[in-house]
């Protein structure tokens, strides 16, 4: 419960710390998470780092699984991008989570590389009931408006 369970503090208010069972501490609330953690932000707003992939806060990861989209990836090392879609299981949130698994989601160009400088942002958010062919159409489009196969990471 910790972070997440909120309760009423007994007079007196000066005093910082309470034996449990000398007092009673009414529950004002319960979170489903923890209430510390930050609202996610616009999807034009979210800047993610490689490490932040493997700490998303349940609110989070329900928003990314709903949301299919363009993304892109920026390795810190050079300042290489690739271009990339979420429109499959789990969305963006799917792919993304397998970014974190293999540092590479499997594409063959960032094999090649460490992922730790990995950045990541959305570059266009679809519908979730966007069609597969479309939002590949989207991809392909800001492939070439980037240049990202000429001079960075897309191979195809």
């Amino acid at each position: 419960m910790e972070k997440k369970l909120v309760v009423n503090w007994p007079p007196p208010e000066i005093a910082w710390s309470r034996w449990a069972g000398q007092n009673e501490f009414a529950v004002k609330a319960i979170f489903e998470e923890n209430a510390l953690v930050e609202a996610m932000p616009r999807w034009n707003e979210l800047f993610l780092g490689w490490d932040d992939l493997r700490n998303f806060p349940r609110s989070w990861v329900e928003k990314l699984e709903g949301w299919r989209g363009i993304y892109f990836i920026l390795d810190g090392a050079d300042g290489k991008g690739y271009v990339g879609s979420a429109c499959g299981e789990g969305n963006l949130y799917g792919r993304w989570s397998n970014y974190a698994s293999s540092g590479s989601g499997g594409n063959k160009l960032l094999r090649e590389r460490s992922p730790k400088k990995f950045r990541l942002s959305i570059l266009e958010l679809c519908s979730p009931s966007e069609k597969q062919e479309s939002v590949v159409q989207l991809e392909n489009n800001r492939k070439d408006r980037l240049h990202t196969r000429e001079f960075g990471l897309n191979a195809n």
